[in-house]
């Protein structure tokens, strides 16, 4: 009985790395437009914070950008850039 319940937990923490190792982290910067007082990079990373996926957000108001880690498998740059444009901020990879 207990090589039966090994097995399963090992199937089991199996299946979860193996779905784990598909997902990868990815860092993006966005160059933001239209931060023009203190309090637009709250909002800024308040409107990526809500975006599935992503793990962390810093703002710097005195560069414009926005610099992310999110789980690729759960989100896209694209998602990303729309989050910010739908709170007001037009933003782009910054390359």
């Amino acid at each position: 009985m207990n090589k039966q319940l090994l097995a399963v937990t090992a199937l089991a923490l199996g299946i979860v790395a193996s779905s784990s190792v598909m997902a990868a982290e990815k860092t993006l910067t966005l160059a933001i437009k239209n931060m023009d007082c203190v309090a637009c990079p709250s909002i800024v990373k308040g409107s990526l914070e809500a975006v599935p996926g992503v793990a962390k957000v810093a703002v710097s108001f005195k560069d414009k950008t926005a610099t992310l880690i999110f789980d690729d498998a759960k989100a896209d740059v694209n998602q990303l850039t729309s989050a910010t444009i739908n709170a007001g901020y037009p933003s782009a990879p910054k390359s």
